[in-house]
C-alpha cells in the first residue's frame, strides 16, 4: 500500500473512531440526562445523527480501499482468470457509476441547502450533505485507481475476486479464538 494511501486510510480510521466516540458520549449523555434529570440536550440527537452519517461514509471509503465490503463469489470463483477479470471490471464500472450519481446528488443537495440551517444546532445543512461529496470524491479516486490496475493486468489471481464472504470472517474469528490464551481457560 502506498504511503499516502496508508496515511489517508489511517486518518479516516481515526476520524471514524472519533466520530463513534462522539456519538457514544452524545447519546449516552442524553439518556442519562433524560432519566436522571428529566431533561436532555436537544442538540445531541442532531449531532449524533450527523456523526453517524459521516462515520458511515468515511468507513465505506476505507472499506473500498481494503476490499472489505461483503459479497458473494459463488459465480466468479468458478470462472477462469479472464472471466474473473471481466466481472471485476464490470463491478468496478458499476461502482463508479453509482458513486458518481451519489456525488452529483450530494453536491446538488449541498448547494441547495447551503443557506438552510439545521433545526436545533443552526449549522448549515450543506455540512450534512457534504459527507456524500467527500465520500464520492475519495471513493471515485480509489475506484479509478483500481480500474487502472485491473485494465493493466497488475492484479494477482487472489485480487480478482474482491469481496469478503461473511463465512470467511466467521472462520477467521474462530481461528483467532482457538489460538487465544483466554479461550483455552
Amino acid at each position: 500500500m502506498g504511503s499516502w494511501r496508508h496515511t489517508g486510510t489511517r486518518a479516516l480510521d481515526l476520524a471514524g473512531a472519533t466520530l463513534l466516540a462522539l456519538m457514544v458520549v452524545l447519546v449516552f449523555g442524553n439518556v442519562v440526562m433524560r432519566y436522571a434529570f428529566d431533561g436532555g440536550i436537544t442538540v445531541s440527537e442532531e449531532l449524533a445523527r450527523w456523526a453517524f452519517v459521516w462515520m458511515t461514509l468515511l468507513g465505506a471509503v476505507t472499506a473500498i480501499d481494503r476490499h472489505a465490503h461483503l459479497g458473494s463469489d459463488l459465480l466468479v470463483s468458478r470462472l477462469g482468470r479472464g472471466g474473473r477479470r471481466a466481472c471485476l471490471l464490470a463491478s468496478q464500472m458499476l461502482m463508479i457509476v453509482i458513486t458518481a450519481l451519489l456525488l452529483v446528488g450530494s453536491w446538488q443537495q449541498s448547494v441547495i441547502n447551503w443557506q438552510v440551517r439545521a433545526p436545533v444546532s443552526g449549522l448549515s445543512m450543506a455540512g450534512f450533505y457534504g459527507a456524500g461529496v467527500v465520500f464520492g470524491v475519495l471513493a471515485l479516486g480509489l475506484l479509478l485507481r483500481q480500474v487502472a490496475r485491473t485494465v493493466a493486468g497488475d492484479l494477482a489471481d487472489s485480487e480478482l475476486v474482491m469481496v469478503q464472504e461473511s463465512e470467511d470472517l466467521a472462520q477467521v474469528t474462530d481461528l483467532q479464538l482457538d489460538r487465544s490464551v483466554a479461550w483455552r481457560r
